[in-house]
């Protein structure tokens, strides 16, 4: 039997609106029927097929079973934030399909890029539809809904509740792309977005020239220079990402790469222990030598110090979050060895990484 789901699997330019899909069953596998609409975002539990059938409904049954890993609260919570998801792609796609700019209710300078990323003609690599979408969105929920009254208020006010949740007093906003649709394309096109529009508005509290942009490690954060306008690699001259008339705006940001480590408090006084027990002196209060969070700060960023406001960009942003408080809640007690320990150093690293960005925006 052939199977066109393996066989076929792409159904759609990576340039164009995703307009069709393979349909998957309730347990997550493809029935080898084509749907003519774009894929809803849900919450799907794929279910390895077994060599018999028999069993299947009592396995799809166990992962539904919200008695010992209450999966299916998750699932629930998650269905709420999907419905919100598919709002916001329907909303932005009827956005989207408005032809005058005039009526987009953005500024020029952001109607600019809009045209120029979708209707350029690019010499060499274009930006995805995804990596479009991706910045859209960030643009459609900064510009657009805020004058859209209360038809907007519910997109405004669920992304507040779950920051108040999740990061309270850290507004957060996640956009999540598939393993190489390429995120620092669309890093590049946020900072251009926000920059240009904040140096020809210079009054304007919704954009600004200054970037935070904190990645997981040394080799992602090298590899995030070509973020830097004056870099020799420069995607927004290499990819042509930014019309030539204002690329002398996008000059006039101030980015900051680094990596989350760097938001560790550090020695100020280098001391041995010996040396520090002799500077205690007997009985004497243990010495402070530990840089304070003001001081990290203007170690890490001194670029920006001198800004208002700040935008933060993490790469790889699922590895920076606030644990709950309960282990069980989070896993860690259904956990033993080496992976409770590798989990311990995944959440103290979230932790510090978190800690540090919470640090900044006091």
């Amino acid at each position: 039997m052939d199977n066109q789901f393996f066989e076929h699997p792409i159904l759609n330019s990576p340039y164009d609106y995703p307009a069709r899909h393979w349909e998957l069953d309730a347990q997550g596998q493809p029935t080898q029927q084509v749907t003519d609409r774009r894929r809803r975002a849900e919450f799907i539990t794929p279910i390895p097929k077994p060599k018999k059938r028999k069993g299947q409904a009592v396995q799809a049954s166990l992962l539904l079973d919200d008695e010992g890993d209450g999966l299916s609260t998750q699932a629930q919570e998650y269905e709420k934030t999907a419905s919100m998801i598919n709002a916001v792609r329907q909303e932005v796609n009827k956005w989207r399909g408005i032809q005058s700019p005039n009526d987009w209710r953005v500024s020029p300078e952001t109607a600019r890029l809009l045209q120029h990323w979708r209707q350029h003609k690019f010499s060499g690599i274009r930006p995805f539809f995804c990596q479009v979408e991706a910045v859209e969105t960030a643009i459609w929920l900064t510009e657009v809904v805020p004058q859209l009254g209360k038809s907007g208020e519910r997109f405004l006010e669920h992304l507040a509740n779950a920051n108040n949740d999740a990061n309270p007093e850290l507004m957060r906003l996640a956009l999540k792309l598939a393993t190489g649709a390429g995120k620092t394309t669309v890093m590049a096109m946020l900072i251009a977005w926000q920059t240009i529009n904040a140096v020809r508005r210079p009054g304007s509290r919704k954009f600004t020239r200054g970037f935070l942009i904190v990645a997981p490690g040394l080799t992602i954060k090298d590899r995030l220079r070509v973020l830097q306008p004056n870099d020799p690699d420069s995607y927004y001259l290499s990819r042509e990402l930014v019309p030539g008339d204002m690329m002398g705006d996008l000059e006039r940001a101030k980015i900051v790469i680094t990596n989350y480590h760097a938001f560790k408090l550090r020695e100020r006084l280098p001391l041995s222990k010996g040396g520090r027990l002799l500077l205690q002196g007997r009985g004497g209060e243990p010495l402070d030598t530990q840089e304070t969070e003001g001081q990290m700060i203007q170690r890490v960023m001194p670029d920006l110090m001198g800004l208002k406001n700040i935008l933060v960009i993490n790469d790889e942003a699922h590895h920076c979050y606030r644990e709950k408080p309960n282990a069980k809640e989070d896993g860690l007690g259904d956990l033993k060895g080496e992976e409770k320990k590798e989990a311990e150093q995944n959440n103290e690293a979230a932790r510090l990484w978190i800690s540090g960005l919470e640090a900044i925006n006091r």
